[in-house]
């Protein structure tokens, strides 16, 4: 049994396939680990989701911005945004089996065994592990409770900017998910600044990557969502496995117990940045 982890999907089916069958992937004996996004931006978003819940118990999931910003738009009827591909989905006969079944995935992973835990974008430098389960925990409990449409309805915003003791209902379920999903750059008190998309060396004044701040265990933290990077963190207990496929770069998987990488383009891609300047809202 090998198990192996895989970087943003968006999408590109074709892609996944090919860096799956260079190591043989068999999901009766195998496992594979997905840090987020399985979908949008790509033009195979659909397949990709029906790959992947068939994968049963084979796959480990946890969701990115791109997947929660599919369930806002399905329940809560929002306009697609322009580079949204997501309408093959909402028009597919098997979407409420599809959007029940990834609204019951989780925001983060985590393997006591290896001390390593799964996460879309990230956790701060002053959260343990044990806080991270328990306030993710608390947003899933929402996406997946009777309330899920109201959750949805509110998960968009860019405040508050830090988690405090103060807050409470959607506002701190909004900052807890953007912690998770769509954190890039943070200051020392752990302060969001969620506009730039840069690299590292980019930073606005004040602020630092994520995992640029020590911690005070020895936690190992796979992560997507900032292409940019290229996985490249300067650290290694921290695995950056968005390799920019999307946006003309490559998709990345790695053997998890051996840290061996191999990489395939994603063909229907067109030649962007890799540091593109979205203004989407949640993004």
């Amino acid at each position: 049994m090998a198990e192996y982890a895989v970087g943003d999907v968006q999408g590109c089916m074709d892609a996944l396939q090919c860096v799956l069958d260079r190591v043989s992937f068999n999901p009766e004996k195998d496992r594979l680990w997905l840090t987020g996004d399985l979908v949008n931006r790509g033009a195979q978003s659909l397949e990709v989701l029906r790959f992947v819940k068939s994968l049963g118990d084979a796959a480990v999931v946890i969701l990115g911005n791109h997947d929660l910003h599919l369930l806002a738009v399905a329940f809560n009827k929002l306009k697609p945004k322009r580079k949204d591909t997501l309408q093959p989905i909402l028009d597919a006969p098997d979407c409420d089996e599809l959007l029940h079944w990834l609204r019951h995935q989780s925001l983060v992973h985590f393997d006591a065994q290896r001390n390593l835990l799964m996460v879309h974008a990230g956790i701060p430098h002053n959260w343990t592990q044990e806080q991270t389960m328990r306030r993710a925990s608390l947003v899933e409990g929402a996406i997946r409770g009777k309330h899920y449409r109201k959750f949805f309805a509110k998960m968009y915003g860019n405040s508050p900017t830090r988690l405090r003791p103060d807050l409470k209902g959607e506002e701190k379920l909004r900052v807890i998910t953007n912690y998770l999903t769509r954190m890039r750059f943070i200051d020392a008190k752990g302060n969001l600044e969620l506009e730039s998309k840069s690299v590292p060396e980019s930073a606005p004044k004040g602020f630092s990557p994520w995992f640029a701040f020590p911690r005070d265990d020895n936690l190992r933290i796979i992560f997507g969502h900032w292409a940019a990077l290229l996985g490249k963190t300067g650290n290694d207990n921290f695995i950056g496995l968005d390799t920019g496929c999307i946006w003309g770069g490559e998709l990345t998987l790695m053997n998890i117990d051996t840290g061996d990488k191999i990489s395939c383009s994603c063909a229907s891609s067109k030649p962007l940045p890799l540091d593109p300047l979205d203004q989407g809202e949640f993004q």
